[in-house]
């Protein structure tokens, strides 16, 4: 079973994180939702209350984990960024080579400031796009970006795509479109962009 470590934080955006849990979990994806804060319970940026299944400081740092998830929404996507313990599993992943994933401002907030974008063909909410370029990414205007080991998508209208094409990535195609009918999503071919 696919582990998946999937970071919030108080002023996470709220479709992207609810939809990236629901859809995981469809797949019988393992979804250790974990807060950055020292509360379990966050407020999400619209005010949706989400109590996480422990703190980020719960989590072994020398947990191996298939993906590691962001959400946006600002000023969670700023909060995740500023975690030490985030950061640390962050540059751990990309060392061993596992998926990172990250959608709306985090691609630009979180991974540019951390490094983790430079060389690759990258997305993200429209006002955060600069910080990829200026982090030495390539912009791509693609809804859902699939580069080396990093997928980065743009926003809470394509939280869905998002959550489709890791589960293609992390367990099957056959299994993600499986559950896309399921939801009753369809033509999502031409959202992605794989490099």
């Amino acid at each position: 079973m696919p582990q998946v470590l999937l970071a919030i934080a108080d002023g996470s955006e709220d479709i992207e994180t609810v939809t990236l849990i629901d859809v995981l979990r469809r797949a019988d994806i393992a979804v250790s939702v974990a807060s950055v804060t020292t509360d379990v319970t966050v407020t999400l940026a619209r005010g949706t209350r989400l109590v996480a299944d422990k703190c980020l400081t719960a989590v072994d740092p020398d947990s191996e984990f298939d993906a590691i998830v962001l959400p946006g929404g600002m000023p969670g996507a700023e909060r995740l960024r500023d975690s030490e313990a985030l950061s640390a599993l962050l540059k751990r992943q990309r060392q061993r080579e596992g998926w990172i994933a990250a959608i709306c401002a985090a691609p630009g907030v979180v991974l540019a400031a951390h490094d983790l974008v430079r060389g690759h063909m990258v997305t993200g909410f429209p006002a955060f796009q600069a910080a990829l370029t200026d982090a030495g990414g390539h912009l791509s205007q693609h809804p859902v970006v699939e580069d080396g080991r990093l997928v980065t998508s743009q926003g809470p209208a394509t939280a869905m795509g998002f959550a489709l094409h890791l589960v293609g990535l992390l367990v099957d195609e056959a299994t993600e479109r499986r559950i896309a009918e399921g939801l009753l999503v369809v033509g999502r071919e031409s959202d992605l962009q794989r490099h």
